[in-house]
């Protein structure tokens, strides 16, 4: 039988619009007209709602860069470098993460990397043998300007999670991660902050709260016995959006009513993910 050669990824491409859209009989020739056909497949009932998000977000992570998904530097969690064991493991435990950037003399200044699960090691009797330089790993830096895809690449070449965002000057401006990246193409990912299976409000102390964005207004009222209008808008992230004027990035924050939300989680499509402040004199619901 004879060998025919495979064909080549812009061929596959073609014929699969082709395929895909054998009425129009006409290939994109832009990215835009490239989307149109996407959310074309999408009416059509040929790609449904996750696919079409999915396209739509591998075409976008090119264009976006590390600023624009980055954790800012004031809402990261850090340790110091000259932290003792009982300092740093009450930080661990709180936050509930796995990476730690390690800072010096200021925030400005991160000096390397430590991993949650390389200070078990010190737990129980071995506490007075810690020393930060003994479990300090080196950082990754990357500039505010990286396109997302090109990190992505590293991100899998270095098989590295997490890197240090600097600006133009060298100093720390935020923190990026690989889960980070993966969410603008595949939508939330699971992490610490995660609620339980149905859940949409989770109460982590008297006066601090999280929420799933797409919660509604009306529900968001009776939980917390507010009033906050639903006129315009029926979820607390539209609210939000509203509020602030744009599409909020990760770290912004805004007051509505007796309420202070603060973006946990964002890509560039919506929010996904809020915290909830009430004032200390506010009553539990």
């Amino acid at each position: 039988m004879k060998n025919e050669e495979p064909p080549s990824s812009s061929g596959s491409l073609r014929s699969w619009l082709k395929n895909l859209f054998p009425p129009r009989g006409s290939e994109p020739q832009n990215r835009d007209q490239l989307v149109a056909l996407i959310r074309e497949a999408n009416r059509s009932a040929i790609l449904d709602a996750d696919g079409q998000a999915m396209i739509e977000g591998v075409l976008s992570v090119s264009d976006l860069r590390v600023r624009d998904i980055m954790l800012p530097r004031a809402d990261v969690v850090m340790v110091g470098r000259d932290d003792r064991l009982e300092d740093v493991l009450p930080v661990v435990i709180e936050s509930a993460h796995s990476r730690f950037p390690v800072i010096g003399d200021d925030r400005g200044e991160v000096v390397g990397i430590i991993l949650a699960k390389d200070l078990l090691q010190y737990c129980g009797d071995n506490g007075d043998k810690f020393r930060m330089r003994d479990v300090l790993r080196s950082a990754v830096f990357v500039p505010e300007s990286k396109r997302l895809n090109v990190l992505l690449k590293e991100f899998r070449t270095s098989r590295n999670h997490m890197a240090v965002v600097i600006d133009e000057y060298g100093a720390a401006a935020g923190m990026v991660t690989i889960e980070d990246v993966l969410e603008q193409i595949v939508g939330e990912i699971e992490d610490e902050h995660d609620f339980d299976e149905g859940a949409m409000i989770m109460q982590r102390s008297e006066y601090e709260y999280t929420t799933k964005a797409h919660l509604d207004i009306e529900d968001f009222n009776h939980y917390f016995d507010a009033s906050l209008s639903d006129d315009e808008f029926d979820t607390i992230g539209g609210l939000v959006t509203h509020t602030l004027g744009h599409l909020p990035k990760r770290g912004e924050s805004v007051t509505i009513d007796r309420f202070e939300f603060r973006v946990i989680r964002a890509d560039s499509r919506r929010i996904r993910l809020l915290s909830i402040h009430l004032p200390d004199n506010t009553p539990e619901s």
